[in-house]
């Protein structure tokens, strides 16, 4: 038996690499992954705690340190991923994937089946177990995905995968956060300037100092001194903060208990649908990154993801991680592969030492929301630069259905904070607000922004077609509910399964394939005369 040698073996070579492990963007790069992560530890914190019942402890002492194993595992890997890359291609400049915790599965557990089950049977460990079983699934389905995830991406236009990830970017991040500046001026602006004139100018700021750095510090000196002032008020954790030690458990048995309860079963109306979209999400962000220029496998990307879910699921957290949106934001700070390594480990020695209350005591949140601005406008111009110029009608259409999205949390929020609801004024609204054409584009607007966006890239390409399959993909979507459907309820819209759940739209989706067909068949001539 020989010993491997460098040129045998690359995960060696690529060990013993004299390439330094961390740069100057890793630093800049780790500050926008750790903000992004801790934004999701937040929530955690306080949806568990006011939606599910969970106990402030068993947050700290379980939840979080089950969360902490899974983004340390994807972390570590990704981070590995990108030096890989790099010694086999030759390049410096190779970024790694970011990862976390998929922050809409996070929202749709806590508000759709842990919160459920929570009001109904009274029993926050139930509610838990629920969560639990839900991300185990999701994480079976991510790692399947790994296997399929190629030939997914072999057939599905460039457009089609970044404009429904910029979709994403310009809505639920970009709008969210912006709003959230401008709210806050005095801490919030000046940080925000000081990453666009960073990162747009690419800058070499005194003594080189990395823009995210210096932004960070300059924001929470300020918001400080301004407070210190009277000037300005801004929230800080009231929870003191205890000094521990939370050791990760493995728990195969709570994971695995609603594995024979209806009641985990009763939630798979939701739970496929959300492992359905982290797959498609994270194929959407590997082209977003193979776009920057880093190309990475999906195979052994996928499979991480799903393992890092799995982990997540057996060591008591509720929440699948994912392969972030951000890539090329990431990249164009200079970050390379240690800013991940560095946030894996930043952030699992915070859930470890139970360090979530002692950082948001410190650094108020709106110093730091310029840098995810910057990912959220950087994702969404590159869906428009890294295509073929006539590409881009198809990436302007498939950034639609995220805006319904978005506006129908708007929507939803702005009547419960008026104290109604959506089903309570639902026949009330008129032709100035077309809201069932809102929330019939919502419900799985990832998916009907894909459908839109490839099937407009063949017409333009007059690959009638391909553009037909796309359309009669939409049908079949609409005919079993995943897209379109619903059914409006007292406690808000419900997904519909089933067949034949959105007749309407399935029926005309089918009929513009057939016209498409005929077109394929009728070979339209390229002066048009015909059209």
């Amino acid at each position: 038996m020989t010993t491997p040698t460098s040129a045998s073996n690359p995960w060696l070579a690529a060990l013993k690499s004299n390439e330094p492990w961390f740069v100057k963007g890793d630093l800049d790069g780790f500050f926008g992954l750790f903000i992004d992560n801790l934004l999701q530890l937040m929530l955690i914190g306080v949806l568990c705690r006011f939606v599910c019942g969970f106990p402030s402890d068993f947050i700290t002492s379980v939840i979080l340190p089950g969360a902490a194993i899974s983004i340390l595992i994807g972390n570590l890997f990704y981070g590995w991923q990108a030096r890989m890359v790099a010694f086999k291609t030759g390049r410096r400049d190779t970024t790694a994937l970011p990862f976390g915790i998929n922050t809409p599965s996070l929202v749709a557990y806590v508000f759709l089946i842990m919160g459920p089950v929570y009001r109904e049977t009274g029993n926050w460990q139930l509610a838990w177990q629920a969560g639990l079983f839900a991300t185990l699934v999701s994480g079976v389905m991510e790692v399947a995905g790994a296997f399929v995830g190629d030939w997914m991406r072999t057939h599905t236009p460039r457009a089609a995968l970044l404009s429904a990830l910029a979709g994403i970017a310009i809505t639920f991040i970009a709008m969210g956060f912006i709003l959230q500046i401008f709210a806050s001026p005095l801490i919030a602006i000046l940080p925000m300037m000081l990453i666009l004139i960073s990162y747009a100018s690419r800058i070499r700021w005194p003594l080189s100092l990395p823009g995210g750095f210096l932004a960070v510090i300059i924001g929470v000196s300020v918001a400080w001194i301004l407070r210190s002032l009277g000037w300005i008020t801004f929230i800080t954790p009231q929870d003191a903060y205890t000094f521990g030690f939370h050791t990760p458990r493995f728990m195969p048995g709570d994971a695995l208990s609603m594995m024979t309860s209806p009641l985990g079963w009763k939630y798979m109306a939701i739970i496929v649908p959300m492992g359905l979209f982290n797959v498609i999400g994270s194929l959407q962000n590997l082209e977003s990154a193979e776009a920057g220029g880093d190309r990475y496998e999906t195979k052994p990307s996928l499979l991480t993801n799903g393992i890092g879910t799995l982990v997540a699921g057996f060591f008591g957290s509720p929440f699948p991680t994912t392969i972030y949106i951000g890539h090329p934001g990431w990249k164009a700070m200079g970050a390379r592969g240690g800013y991940s390594i560095l946030n894996g480990v930043v952030i699992t020695l915070l859930c470890l030492f139970g360090g979530l209350t002692l950082i948001l005591k410190v650094i108020p949140i709106e110093c730091t929301l310029g840098i995810l601005l910057w990912i959220a406008i950087i994702i969404t111009a590159q869906s428009f630069q890294e295509i073929p110029k006539p590409h881009a009608l198809a990436v302007a259409l498939g950034l639609i259905p995220s805006f319904a999205a978005w506006m129908l949390l708007q929507i939803e929020t702005t009547l419960r904070v008026s104290g109604s609801s959506l089903f309570a004024m639902w026949d009330k609204f008129g032709p100035d607000l077309y809201i069932k054409g809102v929330v019939a584009l919502s419900q799985g607007f990832i998916l009907t922004s894909m459908v839109l966006s490839a099937a407009t890239v063949f017409m333009i390409d007059r690959n009638f077609l391909k553009a037909a399959y796309w359309m009669f993909a939409g049908a079949a979507l609409s005919a079993v509910g995943l897209i379109h459907a619903y059914t409006m309820t007292p406690t808000g819209i419900e997904n519909k399964f089933g067949w034949l759940a959105a007749p309407d739209f399935a029926v005309m989706y089918a009929l513009t394939g057939l016209i498409l067909i005929g077109l394929h068949f009728w070979h339209l001539p390229e002066s048009g005369e015909h059209g």
